[in-house]
């Protein structure tokens, strides 16, 4: 049996991971800040925020680990955004300290749970993270060798309670209080998929070598828009859920693809007047001369 580690293993879509890896007999650790009592006896746990180097070196002290998934970090959006510092040292800066240790213990795979925000001009602070994270991967494959598998995450959902599973969290609010509002017009469309088909297809990239080094993206075929989905659950719930779409902000989401090509623009500033290049040439060589 190979080895996986994974870090966040305990998180919403972790958990998920962790049962599919567990349903394919591998031998699995998890890192992570938390426990699960549901998982607890299945894996070892061995607990560890990544934000502090000592504790993922400690994790890779343990074992010789063959794959190594991080699922760790901010994955709120809204959470990241009020958190800019927390969320770049968890989601680059923890990537990093993870990404040392693979290489020093020459792990053969590394998975990155990355985000469709990675490929947006959304997102803000949070899709800077995952893109930043994504281009630090590449050039670790490019540098040590570190073979990659990034896994861009749609809108995943389950039937768990996690403050990042918004449609668990919209139903939860509809059933208690027979509201739903949205801070956008509802028009927004997405492509749902659920934590388990998530799970599945992830732990597929690491079955085959046809995911090597590739950016692959993970979403459903549920696509549908916003008021689409509240309107299912107010039938659902016997017609009885206010729903309201007030428009207030929805600046930081996409609305109907997270791809989007913003190229950054620069204006040209020269010299006038400038030191000629032939006489900067003089002024270097008279430099060195100068030294001899």
């Amino acid at each position: 049996m190979k080895n996986v580690l994974v870090f966040g293993g305990f998180g919403f879509l972790g958990f998920y991971l962790v049962k599919e890896l567990l349903n394919r007999e591998y031998n699995i650790i998890v890192a992570d800040i938390v426990q699960n009592e549901e998982l607890k006896n299945s894996v070892e746990y061995i607990q560890c925020d990544i934000s502090k180097e000592d504790e993922v070196t400690s994790v890779f002290e343990r074992h010789n680990y063959d794959i190594v998934y991080n699922l760790a970090g901010f994955a709120n959006l809204d959470n990241a955004i009020k958190f800019p510092i927390k969320t770049i040292n968890l989601n680059v800066i923890g990537n990093m300290y993870v990404l040392e240790q693979c290489v020093k213990h020459k792990v053969e795979r590394f998975v990155y749970a990355s985000s469709a925000y990675a490929m947006s001009n959304k997102g803000s602070f949070y899709g800077i993270s995952k893109l930043a994270s994504e281009k630090i991967i590449e050039e670790y494959n490019k540098k040590y060798d570190l073979s990659f598998v990034i896994l861009r995450y749609g809108s995943v959902y389950s039937e768990r309670s996690y403050d990042n599973n918004y449609i668990y969290n919209l139903v939860k609010k509809a059933v208690l209080e027979r509201k739903i509002n949205h801070h956008g017009d509802g028009n927004e469309i997405r492509e749902y998929i659920h934590a388990a088909d998530a799970a599945k297809l992830s732990v597929d990239v690491i079955e085959s070598d046809s995911f090597k080094n590739l950016h692959v993206i993970l979403t459903g075929t549920e696509r549908m828009k916003r008021i689409e989905m509240f309107q299912m659950i107010n039938e659902i719930l016997n017609n009885d859920v206010v729903i309201s779409c007030n428009e207030s902000g929805y600046n930081n989401h996409y609305k109907f693809t997270p791809y989007s090509f913003e190229p950054s623009v620069s204006k040209k500033l020269v010299a006038n007047p400038h030191i000629d290049m032939g006489q900067g040439l003089l002024e270097c060589v008279r430099a060195v001369y100068n030294t001899k």
